[in-house]
């Protein structure tokens, strides 16, 4: 079972790093289930915190991708991918959708997925400062309430960063089974008790359009 997360130039840094090591946890031998980093020539990137990570593959040389993980960035960023001509990244999202186990997305990953048109006719969430931006693909069915995770067919989507660890929780259950889930989190002791308690705020409209 390979989860590909395909990677660009300021992605958001716990959108990959978090999920990975959930992934890797399954089986850290690798031999039954791991997590490849993808980027599309192959060489490394910088996330948006400034941290410089290799990737495995290039999209061109990746295995076969069973899983595709979309990670977010900020939405210049997503806006960049989205009007590039040739739309590479997208492109690349489609290829590997169409014969994927599952499609996921954390953050503002679920922006690529809809504009690739791998939302369509599913419902959805994202980070809460663009959920606004979201429901421009009328397509999509944006979730209300900011949940942690949606689950919609063979879709997954994640809100803001920090999801993404729910999230990847879900999709080792979803991909093995419970005890797997359970005992990842139990090694990786992830039982979150935050020291603060915020509310989400309510977000500024979209800047940008894409419909």
């Amino acid at each position: 079972m390979i989860i590909g997360i395909p990677v660009y130039e300021q992605v958001d840094l716990l959108d990959v790093a978090g999920p990975y090591e959930m992934f890797n946890w399954v089986d850290p031998s690798g031999e039954t289930f791991k997590a490849v980093i993808l980027s599309e020539d192959g060489c490394p990137v910088t996330t948006v915190n400034k941290v410089r990570f290799e990737a495995h593959f290039s999209f061109a040389d990746a295995p076969p991708i069973d899983v595709l993980w979309v990670p977010g960035g900020p939405v210049d960023v997503m806006n960049g991918l989205m009007i590039a001509d040739p739309p590479t990244y997208l492109d690349y999202l489609n290829k590997v959708a169409a014969d994927a186990r599952m499609v996921c997305s954390v953050c503002e990953g679920a922006l690529l997925l809809a504009k690739a048109g791998l939302l369509d006719g599913h419902q959805a969430t994202t980070h809460w400062s663009v959920v606004d931006c979201l429901a421009q693909f009328k397509a999509v069915d944006v979730a209300p309430g900011h949940p942690r995770f949606v689950e919609s067919g063979n879709r997954l989507t994640g809100g803001g960063i920090s999801s993404g660890l729910d999230e990847a929780l879900r999709l080792i259950e979803i991909l093995t089974d419970t005890a797997t889930a359970t005992g990842v989190q139990v090694l990786t002791q992830y039982f979150p008790c935050p020291p603060v308690q915020g509310t989400i705020p309510q977000a500024d409209p979209c800047q940008y359009s894409w419909s």
